[in-house]
């Protein structure tokens, strides 16, 4: 693997591996087809990997794969309960980083862009430039705790 967000993992390889297979062998259960599966552990590794962009085609391109139809499949058609991988990883992280201190921050922050042909653009009021200009926003919702943040 030997991805960036591997650096922060306090223990050996072997330990690594046989986390990263239980975990994707736990979510697996949310998938019926080995395709399905094998391309859910690909999708969830390029997630967590080092890509700039994490769309399908980048995320194909960092697997070495010519093109991205099996991610393309996995978001589009393929039978999984993605609302269960969602909610396993929620359980996860939130183990992970449970902390009675923690605190949840909202920001919703506005990009100026100067195009019009990008997705989510619009013309709209953003603190960022003091007026209307074309923006795209986005909000992040950040978690500082004692066991790192999220």
């Amino acid at each position: 693997m030997g991805e960036a967000w591997q650096d922060e993992w306090e223990g050996d390889a072997r330990d690594w591996e046989a986390a990263w297979a239980e975990w994707v062998a736990e979510l697996g259960g949310y998938a019926k087809r080995f395709e399905t599966r094998e391309w859910l552990a690909a999708y969830l590794q390029g997630l967590l990997g080092g890509v700039e962009r994490r769309n399908c085609w980048q995320l194909a391109e960092a697997r070495g794969e010519a093109h991205p139809y099996g991610f393309q499949h996995l978001l589009g058609r393929a039978q999984w309960d993605a609302d269960g991988v969602r909610d396993a990883a929620r359980a996860r992280v939130i183990h992970a980083l449970a902390d009675a201190e923690g605190v949840l921050i909202v920001d919703e922050t506005g990009f100026l862009k100067k195009g019009r042909h990008s997705a989510g653009v619009k013309r709209q009021y953003s603190g960022t430039p003091a007026g209307s200009r074309t923006v795209r926003s986005e909000c992040f919702w950040p978690m500082p705790a004692a066991g790192g943040k999220a």
